[in-house]
This record gives structure tokens, C-alpha cells and sequence, in this order.
């Protein structure tokens, strides 16, 4: 169990008191706006697409991935963002097409078992943890005290 104060000396919060949600269909957007790191070749995203659509299992099947235009992080190319409508968005950059791809398989699958895709740091692939850009909590998050929405 994990205790804490809230920031603003409210009551303490019992993360176990609130109900793990899993986040539900995942969607896995991947910038297309940038071009190779010598500025002239075609853009990487669309080769960790096409290497992304195979890593992922038929049982994958509620994982949606989609090209997108930019996602504001053009000094990191490859960027992709994972997300669910009651997870947790993950934003990663500079990611490898073959190794990206099978991190963010990996990533994934532990993302939808999850209590709203908080995946823990140690079950995430190492590529991505050196990657990690944001980590963006759901619209359905409680701010005024932290905790999980019931």
C-alpha cells in the first residue's frame, strides 16, 4: 500500500482505496512529419508503422496503429505516442525501427494490463525508459487529491 500527503496538507491518500481501471483500446500514434536525420531521406515513421502492424499478435486486436502529423517533438524523430481513453498517455522519441517496434509491442501489452496503462518503470522495455519524453496522466484523473477516479 502507498500512502502520501496531497500538496495542498489535505488528507492522505490510499492508492489501494481506488479500483484499477484498465485503460481500454490502445491507440499507438506515430509522427510521419519528420524526415530522416539527414534532412533529405523519407520520413522513419512510416517504416516503424509498417514494422509496428507486424509486431503486434491477432490477440492484439483492440491496438490501433495510426500515422499522425507532428507531435511536436521534432528533435526526437520516430515519436510515437501510446495512449487509451482511461490510461495514461506515454510520449517516446528517438526510437530504432527494429527495436523500437518490439519495445513498443512488449510496451503495450503491459500497458493494457495495467491499472490505467501506469505501467511500472521496471516492466518497461529499457529502450523506452531511456526515451520516455512525457508521461501525461488521463482526462479522468482526480487532480484536486490524486487519486484514481472510482
Amino acid at each position: 500500500m502507498f500512502r502520501s500527503e496531497s500538496s495542498d496538507s489535505g488528507p492522505a491518500i490510499d492508492s489501494e482505496a481506488a479500483p484499477a481501471v484498465r485503460p481500454g483500446p490502445v491507440q499507438v500514434s506515430v509522427c510521419v512529419s519528420c524526415r530522416g536525420t539527414d534532412g533529405r531521406t523519407s520520413c522513419p515513421g512510416n517504416d516503424l508503422i509498417a514494422a509496428l502492424r507486424t509486431a503486434f499478435a491477432p490477440e492484439d486486436g483492440d491496438v490501433t496503429v495510426r500515422p499522425v502529423q507532428c507531435l511536436g517533438v521534432c528533435k526526437r524523430q520516430t515519436t510515437v505516442a501510446v495512449t487509451a481513453p482511461d490510461g495514461y498517455t506515454f510520449l517516446v522519441g528517438d526510437l530504432d525501427v527494429t527495436t523500437g517496434a518490439a519495445a513498443l509491442a512488449v510496451f503495450v501489452r503491459a500497458y493494457r494490463q495495467s491499472g490505467y496503462g501506469m505501467v511500472p518503470w521496471q516492466e518497461r522495455p529499457e529502450v523506452l525508459r531511456r526515451r520516455l519524453i512525457a508521461r501525461v496522466p488521463p482526462a479522468s484523473w482526480s487532480p484536486p487529491d490524486g487519486r484514481a477516479p472510482p
